[in-house]
């Protein structure tokens, strides 16, 4: 049985750049989570998540507040109490837990699949994902990530990028509140030479599903999860990282010549 009880803190604690360091709750000198990392993973896996002191925050601050919970995990039930007080058959020997269907909930993993989360509509939650078959320029892509923006307040994004300076690898990006983080996500079956790919068909057939000549599985696959997001402005923006027409017909040689202000990676 997995439940998280969330105070009228949780807000602040999702949203603030804190890391769980600072707090005293770290798990040693290497743990550089976030309490919003802490609090995501808790909530995407989840079966039952308890809003406590309900009658100490107002209406639209638990209208959002459970928004954020149906858009980060998609089938928990919520339950709503006062002063601590819940009925214990709901929180205990529920035999609910189901750990192959807690892998599936989180509502970032379900966009991927295609499956949309209508039902967080109503809390103002917007999702969708960004796709794309061509690199982003480094450093476009890069000043992208570290601008202030202001087309909605996004909640979750997560997902892998290619970059056109490192056609082989995949750069993974991971976003919860105010924590965002970016590195090596793995490389691209492409640069992998077939012997020493994976021989079980479910995952072979998951690896074609994503191929497309000539690049092969070398994509841009980006979820955002959030509140009011426009996301025709976003996608415009990202459009507008991916490599113009000309750099993209100068060739792989050219592209290795990009400014590149990311950190290396590849050998992590």
């Amino acid at each position: 049985m997995l439940f998280l009880g969330i105070f009228r803190g949780a807000l602040k604690d999702f949203e603030e750049a804190k890391i769980l360091q600072e707090t005293g709750e770290s798990l040693g000198e290497g743990d550089e989570r976030s309490v919003a990392d802490l609090l995501t993973d808790q909530v995407e896996f989840s079966d039952v998540i308890l809003i406590n002191k309900i009658d100490l925050v107002t209406s639209d601050t638990l209208t959002k507040l459970r928004g954020i919970l149906c858009s980060l995990n998609t089938q928990a039930e919520i339950i709503l109490i006062e002063n601590g007080r819940v009925d214990l058959t709901k929180v205990l020997n529920t035999y609910k837990f189901n750990f192959e269907r807690a892998q599936q909930a989180p509502g970032w993993l379900k966009e991927l699949r295609g499956e949309h989360i209508p039902e967080t509509e109503e809390y103002g939650i917007n999702s969708f994902v960004y796709t794309a078959r061509r690199p982003f320029h480094p450093q476009r892509f890069y000043d992208f990530l570290h601008q202030p923006r202001t087309e909605g307040k996004l909640l979750r994004s997560k997902g892998y990028f290619w970059l056109a300076t490192r056609p082989d690898y995949a750069g993974q990006w991971n976003q919860a509140g105010g924590i965002a983080r970016y590195g090596y996500g793995g490389m691209f079956w492409k640069a992998v030479p077939k012997e020493q790919w994976p021989t079980d068909e479910d995952y072979l057939a998951s690896i074609h599903e994503q191929w497309v000549e000539p690049f092969g599985d070398m994509r841009q696959e980006l979820v955002f999860i959030g509140q009011n997001l426009d996301e025709q402005a976003i996608c415009q923006w990202l459009d507008e990282c991916l490599l113009t027409d000309t750099e993209f017909n100068a060739g792989k040689d050219y592209w290795t010549t990009l400014q590149d202000p990311f950190p290396s990676w590849e050998r992590n």
